[in-house]
């Protein structure tokens, strides 16, 4: 069970790493918040709180270090992220559309923080 959790976590956390930035650094790109921009937010969002969530059954407690707080803000920003994106593109807010990328560019900036604290802290093991 162990070994399979790990497993399935690692997938999902890598995931929502190939997931995010492809819907960050496209929207990036083309200059402009699309809908299959959002789609990536959502998949990217649903994939690391999978990952994580996978990750917490296989300790016993919340570490209050540089990773578990960042990834605690990690996952609300990302939350809050494709949330106002689904937003501004309901409503057709082009101004917010256009310059939308600086915040996505943030969040993901944020994001890799535990995902890169994670990946150190997993191979000091």
């Amino acid at each position: 069970m162990t070994t399979t959790t790990l497993f399935l976590s690692v997938v999902f956390i890598v995931s929502a790493l190939v997931c995010y930035s492809i819907g960050v650094w496209s929207e990036k790109l083309s200059g402009k918040l699309k809908g299959w921009h959002l789609i990536f937010f959502w998949i990217g969002f649903a994939a690391d709180t999978s990952g994580t969530t996978l990750m917490g059954t296989l300790t016993s407690k919340f570490v209050f270090n540089v990773h578990g707080l960042t990834g605690i803000v990690a996952i609300l920003l990302m939350f809050i992220h494709a949330i106002w994106a689904t937003i501004v593109l309901i409503r057709k807010d082009e101004n917010a559309a256009v310059n939308f990328h600086k915040f996505s560019i943030f969040v993901w900036s944020v994001w890799l923080i535990p995902f890169f604290t994670g990946l150190f802290l997993a191979m000091q093991r």
